[in-house]
């Protein structure tokens, strides 16, 4: 009798996953943004959780969890309960963090492997910026100042080997740079403190400092891209200035724990293509200064895994950061 029990329970087991999948999502699903408010990440991650909220019927929040250039909260996606439930709205600095803390000879708080591509939302390049009121008017004349004065032109980032970081780290390799890296926890207060005069450049996705560049406080003097951006088709790139290996994207996807069921990522990711069919997201990215650029399911996998290990050669050739 008792076998006959476990078998029957056993044989329930398909019939719940099931149910849990068709039913999902029957509660809130939040997405987490490993930085404070007002980063790349973060004016991605709104509009898309708006359209999952409206797609979905249920509150999609966004949860703001910074710290160590954003491991700390992709840690905690990596080893949240894989139901669907936890998302992670990620950089591509997710994918060379775990490398960076091997070469600081640290363990890794989470493994790439630990967390499932869902969708990419958009993949622009960094761009240069400095203030307006900056003599400072183009690459030449940027490099030439930093060189004039080295250890003293500043620049901030959302922490060590942070989207941010990295392809200022880039430059000053290729240009022979020395400039004074002033870390923050994300790329809010890493806008924040150029926008105060307290550093004098900053490299940033698109979309944060656009509204500042239309307002003109900003000035864009050059771009990662292989080619130029769309919203700022003045601004060369820097591999046309002759620096060739400087080129980074800062990309956003949407991420959940690995061992998340395959049905509900299946439905994760098909109302993240209805999402970015919505007028009303195409608008808002549009606005904020994104380019969208759309993929799941391999097309995402395959970017993923070829910008991941671009990533960690990058990290790898910067090595260990007191």
């Amino acid at each position: 009798m008792q076998r006959r029990s476990l078998i029957a329970g056993a044989s329930l087991l398909p019939l719940a996953a099931h149910a849990q999948t068709e039913t999902f999502p029957a509660r809130a699903v939040t997405i987490v943004v490993a930085f404070p408010p007002g980063g790349q990440a973060d004016v991605v991650g709104r509009p898309v959780a708006a359209g999952l909220e409206r797609i979905w019927r249920v509150a999609v929040p966004i949860q703001n969890r910074g710290g160590a250039a954003g491991a700390i909260g992709n840690a905690a996606v990596a080893r949240a309960t894989a139901d669907g439930y936890t998302l992670l709205m990620a950089l591509s600095s997710m994918a060379l963090l775990p490398e960076a803390a091997r070469v600081n000879g640290r363990e890794p708080t989470y493994a790439t492997d630990m967390l499932a591509p869902i969708a990419l939302f958009a993949a622009d390049p960094t761009v240069l910026v400095v203030p307006s009121a900056s003599p400072v008017r183009g690459i030449e004349d940027f490099i030439a100042d930093v060189k004039a004065r080295p250890g003293q032109v500043s620049y901030s980032s959302a922490g060590n080997y942070s989207a941010l970081h990295v392809p200022m780290a880039q430059l000053s390799q290729a240009a022979g740079l020395d400039m004074l890296h002033v870390p923050f926890q994300g790329g809010g207060p890493a806008l924040t403190a150029l926008l105060g005069g307290q550093v004098q450049c900053l490299a940033s996705g698109p979309g944060p400092i656009a509204p500042h560049v239309r307002a003109g406080t900003l000035r864009p003097i050059a771009t990662w891209g292989r080619t130029r951006l769309a919203g700022f088709a003045d601004v060369p790139t820097l591999i046309e200035k002759g620096f060739p290996d400087c080129e980074f994207y800062i990309w956003v996807g949407l991420f959940a724990p690995a061992a998340t069921p395959a049905p509900v990522i299946a439905r994760i990711r098909e109302a993240s293509a209805q999402v970015a069919r919505d007028p009303e997201f195409v608008r808002v990215m549009a606005a904020s200064g994104n380019t969208l650029d759309f993929r799941e399911g391999e097309a995402f996998l395959r970017f993923y895994t070829e910008d991941a290990a671009r990533l960690v050669r990058t990290v790898r050739a910067l090595g260990r950061i007191e």
